[in-house]
């Protein structure tokens, strides 16, 4: 292989660690519902596409280079791509955990779901989070968002610098915090709610101690709970949306 044809591999190569490692962890293309070929084409295709046009900035970090640069570029590429795809993850392990948190607090976490992001089952009210969450990624074309955000980040964070461990900590911890605010903000309608009920409850177990107070309240707090998600749901849905579109523009 002659030496421009050789560096046209290198380069996509290169390309292909941070989006594959990125696209492995991105939610929407991680989920393990989509074939791993499919993954494997979409971040091939996208590498293939990008090689062209960052070949001029690319080809000086790998032409010439000696093995154990290129294997040390191509390891600070994957770990660059392993942040990104994090920092979008970060939201969704949120939605899941507030999800999970709602299910408790209105008494229906015996009825699992299939999951859609992660690999063990969960209730059903966080796997019908979940997947609007994911569906909304695709149908608002926030998909196509994610491929800008990686595109961009070649001008953040370029190939020459290498990987910052203290900046990717920084940016991880920052993007953990975000998520979970917003999660508990999303969530906040539903803690009110079984912090109410379980008062009233309680109160009322104290006052009519004969009567079984909890078998007549579990039905009430479930059908409040389930009331409260059908009012709630397009708001939680609109908000984390906004939030996730709003880290993929700005980072």
């Amino acid at each position: 292989m002659t030496g421009p044809a050789s560096d046209v591999v290198l380069v996509a190569f290169v390309i292909f660690c941070r989006v594959g490692a990125c696209l492995l962890l991105m939610p929407g293309y991680s989920s393990a519902r989509i074939p791993v070929q499919v993954r494997l084409f979409v971040a091939v295709s996208l590498a293939l596409t990008l090689a062209p046009l960052s070949f001029d900035e690319l080809r000086p970090s790998v032409a010439g280079a000696a093995p154990l640069s290129l294997l040390k570029t191509m390891g600070s590429e994957l770990l660059i791509g392993i942040t990104i795809g994090l920092m979008g993850r970060f939201f969704f392990i949120a939605l899941d955990t507030i999800g999970m948190a709602v299910a408790m607090w209105i008494g229906i976490t015996s009825n699992l779901g299939a999951p859609i992001n992660e690999d063990e089952p969960m209730p059903a009210i966080s796997t019908l989070i979940s997947l609007s969450a994911t569906l909304l990624i695709f149908v608002t074309d926030q998909h196509l968002e994610v491929l800008r955000a990686i595109t961009s980040s070649y001008g953040s964070l370029p190939v020459s610098e290498g990987f910052s461990t203290q900046f990717a900590m920084v940016q991880l911890g920052n993007k953990a915090a975000l998520a979970f605010n917003l999660a508990l903000r999303l969530g906040s309608p539903f803690l009110i709610l079984s912090l109410a009920l379980n008062f009233a409850i309680g109160l009322a177990n104290r006052l009519v101690p004969a009567v079984q107070i909890f078998f007549l309240a579990s039905p009430i707090v479930l059908m409040v709970g389930l009331i409260l998600l059908y009012l709630t749901s397009s708001p939680l849905l609109r908000l984390f949306t906004d939030a996730f579109s709003r880290f993929l523009v700005s980072g």
